[in-house]
């Protein structure tokens, strides 16, 4: 289970978010209104698809011991007119891999936690407190 809170009073959108040990900040860039102290929240939720992927792909990679130096994943999110968003995810490796390997890893990419629940949809019940 995970839990994160979120406060934004009433300097513009800027927003001081808590997970467990761990302060982030949100806001939204100036043209927006915001003072552009921190990602958007857009930003927050495909960096969360960057990370998942990325710490999946190496805890992969470490039960096989292959042999990777660094793995870097690009997600760029585009939400159309019809207010649809798509996302792309570029992996890439530094390090001697197969392309069979390169492949596996690709395949491992779509099953990562955060993908999975991207891809299915998540419930959200909102009370008041």
């Amino acid at each position: 289970m995970a839990s994160v809170t979120a406060t934004t009073g009433r300097t513009n959108y800027a927003t001081e978010i808590q997970s467990r040990n761990h302060r982030l900040s949100a806001d939204e860039p100036r043209e927006s209104g915001g003072l552009d102290t921190g990602p958007t929240p857009s930003d927050l939720l495909i960096a969360a698809l960057a990370s998942c992927t990325s710490i999946t792909l190496r805890m992969y990679a470490d039960r096989k011991s292959w042999a990777i130096d660094a793995i870097h994943v690009s997600v760029t999110s585009t939400r159309a007119p019809d207010k649809t968003v798509s996302v792309e995810r570029v992996l890439s490796f530094e390090g001697a891999l197969t392309d069979e390997q390169k492949n596996r890893l690709a395949d491992i990419a779509e099953r990562t936690p955060v993908t999975l629940a991207l891809k299915a949809g998540v419930a959200i019940h909102t009370k008041l407190g």
